[in-house]
Parts: structure tokens; C-alpha cells; sequence
């Protein structure tokens, strides 16, 4: 039996490399809530919610928290949200060492990076994946070079977490997507 979540016809299916790091993902859950930044429609937070692991969405767009809350209804779930412009100068509205696991998917604001890190607890993990500078060839995506990552970039916006997995490069399955993708952890001493 497999453990990914059943796909529904009006939802992207989540990303690999969540599916990939489920274990880490439950392992952090346990120090403190699952944040889902940025979450769109939920895609994430709908396949974690239907394995078992509670998380909460957050992003600007009205529209995409509402189409959330009503999949995961149908679903007999519930994944509460917040609604905030994580690229206002605020930052991420949320406590220092609050979250056990951080989630980042098709997002890149680069001012963020801190309040990331300082948003998980010790030991509580980071899950990043968004376009690649060289996606831009594929004629998809995001239109503003901004909110592209240079190569091995990713890793160097995170210096206060420690480097699990990374890797930058072509997603496997189907279409075209290049990514780096990061998967990393707070020390439960701070890095000096």
C-alpha cells in the first residue's frame, strides 16, 4: 500500500519531495505545528492532512484559502489557515520557535530566510523547493527573474540550519520542472 495520498481532480498532487521526507515531516510535527507557507490551494497540506499530519496553511490569496478549507471539508478534514502578505515587511506572523516544521513550495521571497529560521523550534526542519534559474528555459513559471534561485543558492539563505539533503536539478515524473530543493534542521544548539 502506498503511502501518498489519493490524487482529486481539481488538486495538483503534492510534491515529491514532501512525499520523499514524510518521516522527517511526522518526526517534527511532534516539536510543534507543521506551517505550510505560502500554501496556494493546499495541495501540501491536503496530502498531509489525509496521511495523519496536521498542518496550517498560510497565504495571501482569499480565494485559494477558501478552495482549501472546502477540500479538505470534503474530505472530512480540517486545516486551519491564515490569511497575510508574506512579502510585507512584517514577515511571517508567527512566534520565535513556534513550528516543528516548516514548509516552502513554489515560493521565493529572500527577505523571509530569517524570520524562517527563527520560526522553528530546535530540531524542527525546513522543506524548500522552488524554481531553478534554469526552469526559466521552459517558458513556465514565474515571469520575474526575482523569483528564480541562482545554483546553489537555496542553501546559503539558511545558514543557521543544517543541511540535510539538497539537491538542484530536473524533478522527476511527469513535465518539465527544475528545482532546488533543500531539506534542512535547526540545531538544537545555535551555530556559531
Amino acid at each position: 500500500m502506498s503511502d501518498a495520498p489519493h490524487s482529486h481532480s481539481t488538486q495538483s498532487p503534492p510534491s515529491a519531495w514532501l512525499i520523499a521526507h514524510l518521516d522527517a515531516i511526522r518526526d517534527a510535527a511532534r516539536l510543534g505545528p507543521v506551517l505550510d507557507l505560502a500554501c496556494g490551494r493546499g495541495r501540501n497540506s491536503l496530502a498531509l492532512a489525509e496521511l495523519g499530519v496536521a498542518s496550517i496553511g498560510m497565504d495571501r490569496n482569499r480565494d485559494h484559502l477558501r478552495e482549501l478549507g472546502v477540500a479538505a471539508g470534503r474530505r472530512g478534514q480540517v486545516i486551519p489557515t491564515v490569511r497575510c502578505d508574506l512579502e510585507d515587511e512584517r514577515g511571517v506572523p508567527i512566534r520565535p520557535a513556534s513550528c516543528g516544521a516548516i514548509l516552502v513550495f513554489r515560493f521565493l521571497h529572500r527577505p523571509l530566510a530569517r524570520a524562517i529560521e527563527e520560526a522553528l523550534q530546535p530540531g524542527g526542519i525546513l522543506l524548500y523547493e522552488t524554481f531553478a534559474e534554469a526552469h526559466r528555459a521552459t517558458g513556465r513559471g514565474p515571469r520575474s527573474a526575482a523569483f528564480y534561485l541562482a545554483p546553489d543558492e537555496l542553501p546559503g539563505l539558511f545558514p543557521g540550519l543544517e543541511i540535510v539533503a539538497y539537491e538542484d536539478g530536473p524533478v522527476p515524473g511527469p513535465g518539465l520542472e527544475i528545482t532546488a530543493r533543500l531539506l534542512a534542521r535547526k540545531p538544537l544548539r545555535p551555530v556559531p
